[in-house]
């Protein structure tokens, strides 16, 4: 089920009198004065809401002798929300360029030809700036803390905060051997 499907079945299942009508077709199906009167609404209301329903695939209506019958669609609702959840998004470009406009503003902001101007206060956008800096780490390598201290230094003198910050965001790791660049860091979006 699409997202815009998704969203349309979801606004016409948010009224108490159109789950009161699917509620009755899971046990049978009925024509529109049968659904008024077990419902007690108008046959002008039931019909309102059946073509409602009937717009976003919840019921389905056949002919037999004088009557208009209407059935539940079930197979509409054998769709798990998880996997409308799990559907790429008509939005997901539309995001992505945010992010990226958004991760290029704070670049601009903190960086002065190539110079990391100051540390971030905010954590979103410290943890943009980290991330950029790690790219100058060599993926794989192990560097000792002086290797690590005089690339930092390249981009600002505060080469503990930022060392220190690498590693509390997971980014850069450390043991007995030395340092080294998390697999994937540097490539996540905002």
């Amino acid at each position: 089920m699409s997202e815009e499907n998704a969203i349309k079945l979801f606004k016409c299942l948010a009224d108490k009198s159109r789950l009161q009508i699917l509620k009755s077709l899971a046990l049978e199906d009925m024509y529109v004065e049968r659904l008024a009167e077990r419902l007690s609404l108008t046959p002008a209301t039931i019909s309102f809401h059946l073509k409602k329903l009937s717009e976003v695939g919840a019921v389905t209506s056949y002919r037999t002798q004088y009557y208009t019958m209407y059935s539940l669609c079930r197979d509409t609702f054998k769709v798990s929300i998880l996997s409308i959840l799990a559907e790429q998004s008509d939005e997901a470009e539309i995001q992505a360029r945010r992010e990226q406009e958004y991760r290029q503003k704070v670049l601009d902001a903190f960086f002065e030809y190539g110079k990391l101007k100051s540390i971030p206060a905010q954590r979103k956008k410290e943890r943009i700036v980290l991330e950029e800096i790690i790219k100058a780490f060599e993926p794989g390598r192990i560097y000792s803390e002086r290797e690590v201290n005089i690339i930092i230094a390249d981009y600002n003198d505060d080469f503990c905060t930022i060392r220190r910050d690498m590693i509390s965001e997971k980014l850069m790791n450390r043991d007995e051997r030395g340092y080294w660049r998390e697999n994937g860091a540097g490539n996540s979006a905002v």
